[in-house]
């Protein structure tokens, strides 16, 4: 129904897939290639400007026990192969690569920030924490700063909070309170994004704008259902998960949404200027 692969679509699979099996090359010899062109918090001693580019061509390549990780890429390029050659073939080339940057672009700057305000307020209060290190105040940051570790890392956090109540004085004990503040503020503030998620969810919002009477076949739904409603609860859900965001979703919701956003703006423009579009 979508019709055959497209020249810059099937490029984009190429660079993509090609990137991700070159970064877990390198990452099986001890060389993080998504640790130089991911995208980092902007207050980040690694934070480079060209990894609003460079961050959408990477993907996670690595599960927990360093397996090589195939669902991140696969779900990105599978979304691109099936909705990317109808756009490209309706917009055109340069359009279509436009519609692609732009998005991926916005959805990093977006995606940072937010992410830029939110780290922020960690950072002050890590840094707080450390010249002050007290019971309530380790409390205070965890019940802020520790939702997203999941529950094994939540009870481990909790348990020492009930010893560092009984021992507040104890050097050792408030040594290890400014070392569990300091590996949460590694985590939630000096990491990288990568991914083309934001770009396939401009595409996502752009076909659904062009194309929103388009019926979809889905393995999961067993009927037909029409483009424009299946955005629409796709990108639902993305406010959701941020919103409620799960112990361990590592997901970067707010890059998602900002794609689909950047593309409902870019569309409305281009239709606005129809008379030079079509």
């Amino acid at each position: 129904m979508f019709g055959r692969l497209t020249p810059l679509v099937k490029n984009l699979l190429i660079i993509n897939i090609g990137l991700f099996f070159v970064s877990f090359f390198f990452l099986s010899r001890g060389v993080s290639l998504n640790g130089l062109f991911g995208l980092y918090y902007i207050g980040d001693d690694a934070f480079k400007p060209f990894q609003f580019v460079t961050y959408m061509f990477f993907h996670q390549v690595a599960d927990a026990r360093g397996g090589i990780y195939l669902w991140h890429i696969f779900g990105n390029m599978f979304a691109l192969f099936i909705f990317g050659p109808l756009l490209e073939q309706f917009l055109g080339q340069k359009k279509f690569l436009i519609l692609y940057l732009v998005t991926g672009i916005g959805a990093g700057l977006f995606y940072t920030g937010i992410n830029y305000l939110e780290v922020k307020g960690l950072e002050s209060d890590y840094q707080e924490y450390v010249v002050n290190p007290t019971p309530q105040g380790y409390l205070e940051f965890i019940a802020e700063h520790a939702k997203g570790i999941g529950p094994e890392g939540n009870r481990q956090l909790y348990n020492f909070a009930d010893e560092y109540a009984l021992n507040p004085d104890n050097p050792r004990v408030k040594s290890q309170s400014v070392s569990y503040v300091r590996d949460l503020y590694e985590i939630f503030g000096t990491y990288s994004m990568v991914g083309a998620s934001g770009a396939i969810f401009g595409l996502l919002a752009a076909f659904a704008l062009f194309f929103p009477n388009t019926e979809l076949f889905l393995l999961f739904i067993p009927f037909p259902i029409k483009a424009k409603y299946l955005v629409s609860v796709y990108i639902l859900y993305e406010v959701y998960a941020e919103l409620q965001r799960a112990p361990g979703d590592n997901v970067a919701h707010l890059a998602h949404l900002g794609g689909a956003l950047i593309a409902f703006f870019l569309v409305r423009y281009w239709k606005a200027k129809r008379n030079d579009f079509y």
